[in-house]
């Protein structure tokens, strides 16, 4: 975005701008996510019921996000602190 002007449409970009913006939108957030307790299960190669074991314990706190009872994990943060932990 070095060379793009803020203050142009998106209909006066070139190509070459746009797929220069459109590549920096898109290096800024690479994170993969997993849903649920099977997400956590999934991320750590073990039963649902040890996933669930896991969450309770607290040590992937920083890594879940819940509202009521949807589960959102950072998988590359989840896999930090498991592997600090052990």
């Amino acid at each position: 975005m070095k060379n793009i002007n803020p203050n142009k449409t998106l209909a006066e970009l070139t190509v070459a701008e746009f797929m220069e913006l459109q590549n920096s939108m898109n290096n800024k957030d690479n994170k993969l996510y997993a849903y649920g307790i099977k997400g956590i299960a999934k991320i750590l190669g073990c039963s649902r019921s040890k996933a669930a074991e896991v969450k309770k314990s607290g040590i992937l706190d920083d890594a879940i996000f819940q509202n009521r009872n949807i589960i959102v994990v950072d998988v590359e943060k989840a896999l930090q602190l498991f592997g600090n932990k052990k």
